[in-house]
C-alpha cells in the first residue's frame, strides 16, 4: 500500500472512531431561546419621568430605596410572591442620578442596570432621565468627536497610568488645523474614565460645537490620585507629584500625539472637588504653561482655614497673574457644603484685586452640577 493511500485510510478510520464517539456523549447544550430579550425590570424611565425599580432578594425583611446622592428619596418597597421587590418614583427631574437599594439595610447596587457610579470604589447605580428636547448633556443627532485611551509612565509616580483623550469630530474633518487642549481633573472618588462617562465631557462639547457655542478642543482626562485617598491627593507632596507628571509625561504625549497649538495660550486646566483643587493650584504655579484656569466643589480650597498663599504664591501679584491668565473661574452647587466657602473664596480675590469668575450651579457635589458647570465652562474657553 502506498503511503498516500495508507494516510487516507488512517484518517477514515479516526474521523469515523471520533464520530461513534460523539453521538454516544450526552450533551444537553441548547441555544433555543438566546434571541428571547426579557422586558426591562429596573430601572424602567416612564415618559413622565417617574422611574420603576425592582430588585430579588426572597430573603429580606425589608428593601428600601435610596434614590438620588445629594438629597436621597427614600422609598419602601413591596415584595411579592417571588421575592420581587417593586416600587415607584414619581416627579424625576430630567438628567443623571444615583440610586441604591437598602437590603435590610445593606447598601447593594442594581444589578439589573449595568450603569454604575466607580472610580476609587462602586458606590451606586445611575438612571438618565430624558427631557424634550434633548438636554445638553444627552446624545444627540450631531457630528460626533472620537475618543482615545491612552497608556503612558508616570515617571513622577514611577506607575503606569491610563488617560482618555476627547478629539472634536473637526480633528478628522480638518487634518490641517491644530487644536487647544483642555485638561480636566476628576474628583476623589472618581479616575480617570470618570468625566467621560458620568461627565459626559465628550457629549456635552459635542452639543456645544453643532450648536455653534464654542470652539473646538481636544479634551484630556487624567488619573487624579496619587495613593488612592483624597488627602494625598490633595496634600503639598501629592500635588507635586501629580504637577511633575502633568508637565513631564501627560502634555508632551499629548503634543506628540496629536495636533495641539503648543502654547499656554491654547492650555487650559480644569478639575472638580479634589481635582478642582488640584487644577487650581497647579494652574497658579504653572502659569507659563497655562492661561485658562477652573475648579468646581473644590472642599480644598473652601476650608474655612484655608491659607490661600502657601498653595498659590502666585497670587502675591496679582497685576501678574490678571495679565497672565485669560480666565480664572470658580464654580459651585447651592446645596454643597462647600457654597459659603466659595463665596469667602471669590471675596478672599476680589479684596487682593484677582479677576475671577463665580459661576453658580443648581445642586449639591454631584455630577447634575458638574455637568452643568462644563457646560458653561466650554464656551469660554479659547476664544
Amino acid at each position: 500500500m502506498t503511503a498516500p493511500r495508507f494516510l487516507r485510510l488512517l484518517g477514515c478510520l479516526l474521523l469515523s472512531g471520533l464520530a461513534a464517539s460523539a453521538a454516544a456523549r450526552p450533551n444537553p447544550f441548547s441555544t433555543a431561546g438566546f434571541s428571547a430579550k426579557p422586558a426591562p425590570r429596573s430601572p424602567v424611565v416612564a415618559a413622565d419621568g417617574s422611574i420603576a425599580f425592582a430588585f430579588r432578594a426572597p430573603g429580606a425583611r425589608e428593601v428600601r430605596l435610596s434614590f438620588g446622592e445629594w438629597s436621597p428619596r427614600p422609598l419602601a418597597l413591596t415584595r411579592d410572591a417571588d421575592g420581587w421587590w417593586t416600587g415607584r418614583i414619581a416627579g424625576v427631574a430630567p438628567g443623571i442620578h444615583e440610586y441604591v437599594f437598602l437590603v435590610d439595610g445593606t447598601p447593594a447596587i442594581d444589578p439589573l442596570n449595568p450603569r454604575i457610579k466607580a472610580g476609587t470604589l462602586v458606590y451606586s447605580s445611575t438612571v438618565e432621565v430624558p427631557d424634550t428636547p434633548p438636554r445638553f448633556d444627552a446624545i444627540q443627532d450631531v457630528p460626533h468627536g472620537a475618543e482615545h485611551i491612552l497608556r503612558y509612565r508616570s515617571s513622577s509616580q514611577h506607575r503606569f497610568q491610563t488617560l482618555h483623550v476627547h478629539l472634536p469630530a473637526a480633528y478628522a474633518a480638518e487634518p490641517a488645523r491644530r487644536f487647544p487642549v483642555l485638561y480636566l481633573r476628576h474628583g476623589g472618588g472618581d479616575d480617570d474614565h470618570s468625566w467621560m462617562q458620568d461627565g459626559r465631557a465628550g457629549v456635552i462639547l459635542d452639543n456645544l460645537l453643532a450648536a455653534g457655542a464654542a470652539e473646538p478642543m481636544i479634551i484630556v482626562t487624567t488619573n487624579g490620585m496619587t495613593d488612592g485617598t483624597w488627602a494625598h491627593s490633595s496634600s503639598v507632596e501629592g500635588m507635586q507629584l501629580l504637577e511633575d507628571e502633568l508637565l513631564q509625561d501627560v502634555i508632551p504625549l499629548i503634543e506628540r500625539s496629536y495636533r495641539t497649538v503648543p502654547d499656554r495660550d491654547h492650555r487650559a486646566l480644569a478639575g472638580l472637588s479634589m481635582g478642582g483643587g488640584q487644577a487650581f493650584v497647579i494652574g497658579l504655579r504653572q502659569l507659563p504653561a497655562f492661561a485658562w484656569i477652573a475648579q468646581f466643589s473644590s472642599g480644598l480650597l473652601a476650608d474655612k482655614d484655608l491659607d490661600l498663599l502657601a498653595w498659590a504664591p502666585a497670587l502675591r501679584d496679582p497685576a501678574a497673574v490678571n495679565r497672565q491668565l485669560h480666565l480664572l473661574w470658580l464654580g459651585c452647587g447651592d446645596l454643597d457644603p462647600r457654597w459659603n466657602g466659595h463665596l469667602n473664596l471669590m471675596d478672599q480675590l476680589h479684596e487682593r484685586g484677582v479677576t475671577a469668575e463665580f459661576h453658580p450651579s443648581a445642586g449639591g457635589h454631584e455630577w447634575s452640577v458638574w455637568r452643568d458647570q462644563l457646560r458653561q465652562l466650554l464656551p469660554k474657553l479659547f476664544k
